[in-house]
């Protein structure tokens, strides 16, 4: 398995530190709001890679954060006058509602930043000890970036180019521009907690350095997140957690692409801010999945109403296969074997696996779902093996669930007396008996089913 590492800035073959096991941390959301379009892309593309890694046979250990103290939450905590816990667990809840409706397989471990308050004292304690941070006379704690000789190689930017665009707050009492806060004192009106520097609360990166620090140890397996995290987030976690540990933070960094609306950077000030409940009003979850899925998780991607419903008529076609294979299975005929088809099978594995195996290459594999489902309506144009269609049905449900997509159907939504009558007006059909086949087709009237026939074959529809 191929992936690119932001870090290196080439692919690489991907070797787990131990076998058969992933360790993989990916940055969550702030929540003091519903998670937008653009949070919904790192949450659909690295759950696809995770299951992709379990398809493999990996046990992966998957820890996603949340930021439950920050400006964005203590502001709308005071202007609801709430306490900032109150804001972060409604928006939590609010996160697991659009999560569970995208498909989304919930983590191993969802840490919050305030749970982890004592480890995240200890590792600034360290940086100070190591002369990699200072106590500013307020009570604030800076990390010294130029104490971290290697500062900039996640993002490929100089000390020379960062300089030239430094500035200081006022409010700050940093030695240098390019200094970074590990832990801000308390100021009127905001939650803090006890430290050796007095009373403060931490500052955004150190909290993520903690945790994963904590929970998946030194030299984890995979960090990843959103392109923009790229600098300084993930830029000054690494240097804040070697600099303290002087071994390799995260030996792979994935990072997805930017997403735009209608070519233009998404902000609320130009009206084009979505958010992923505004979304799933209007379109199906599995569209907006299959739609971020279809480029290539690192390429920039133009989000539009009219691309989600391009997108409307795939999820219909795979609806369909899925309904003309469960059929098949009901009409199956007693005999054994078809191993051309079984070999086919196997062929479209191999090549699904190959695409996501390149660097997550989710838009090749989606190609390969759709060759089998051609391959598949046209093989059940006539009866079929119980070994043949169950193999099919099986590496259906595989594709699906890896990619997260058609999981909230059931094959109970359609009766199985409504599928064997289905099967037996098919056969009426083909043998041109016409009075049967109406007879059926009011019979499946009556128990609520409307009878569609296209040229990929007959199908129910809930009346």
């Amino acid at each position: 398995m191929l992936i690119y590492n932001t870090l290196t800035r080439k692919k690489e073959k991907f070797v787990p530190r131990k076998e058969n096991e992933v360790s993989m941390y990916v940055c969550g959301p702030t929540v003091y709001g519903f998670i937008h379009i653009g949070n919904a892309r790192p949450l659909i593309v690295f759950d696809t890679f995770r299951k992709y890694l379990e398809h493999m046979g990996y046990k992966v250990n998957y820890i996603q954060n949340f930021t439950d103290i920050d400006d964005k939450v203590i502001n709308r905590a005071n202007d609801e006058n709430l306490p900032y816990y109150a804001i972060a667990n409604r928006y939590i809840d609010e996160y697991y509602i659009d999560a569970d409706a995208l498909s989304v397989k919930h983590p191993t471990n969802s840490p919050r930043a305030t749970e982890h308050i004592n480890h995240i004292i200890e590792l600034v304690q360290t940086l100070i000890d190591k002369q990699h941070a200072y106590v500013a006379e307020n009570g604030d704690v800076y990390f010294s970036v130029r104490s971290f000789s290697e500062y900039g190689k996640l993002s490929g930017q100089s000390l020379d180019d960062l300089e030239s665009g430094a500035r200081i707050d006022p409010t700050e009492q940093k030695k240098d521009p390019l200094d970074f806060a590990l832990w801000k004192s308390a100021k009127p009106g905001e939650p803090s907690w006890d430290s050796p520097w007095g009373k403060g609360r931490p500052g955004w990166h150190i909290e993520c350095s903690a945790m994963s620090l904590n929970i998946l140890g030194e030299g984890f397996d995979i960090h990843a997140g959103g392109v923009d995290l790229v600098f300084p987030h993930h830029e000054n976690e690494i240097a804040q957690s070697e600099a303290a540990t002087g071994k390799c933070f995260a030996k792979y960094w994935m990072h997805n692409g930017h997403i735009n609306i209608n070519n233009q950077k998404m902000s609320k000030s130009k009206g084009n801010f979505f958010t992923v409940r505004d979304i799933l009003s209007v379109f199906e979850p599995d569209v907006v999945r299959l739609f971020m899925l279809s480029s290539h998780y690192r390429s920039p991607m133009n989000f539009t109403k009219e691309l989600l419903e391009q997108t409307e008529p795939a999820i219909q076609r795979l609806r369909t296969a899925k309904e003309r294979l469960l059929e098949a299975k009901i009409a199956e005929q007693p005999t054994e074997g078809e191993p051309e088809f079984i070999e086919q099978l196997n062929e479209f594995k191999t090549s699904f696996e190959a695409a996501m195996s390149d660097d997550l290459n989710t838009a090749d594999a989606i190609g390969v779902l759709f060759d089998f489902v051609r391959a598949c309506n046209s093989f059940v144009n006539a009866p079929r093996s119980k070994q043949a269609i169950d193999a099919a049905l099986n590496l259906f449900n595989t594709f699906t669930y890896i990619l997260g997509i058609l999981q909230k159907e059931k094959e109970a939504e359609i009766p199985k007396e409504a599928l064997e009558l289905l099967a037996l007006r098919n056969e009426a059909r083909a043998n041109k008996n016409w009075a049967e086949a109406d007879r059926l087709r009011d019979a499946l009237k009556d128990m609520g089913y409307a009878v569609e026939d296209s040229k990929e074959g007959a199908k129910l529809k809930k009346l």
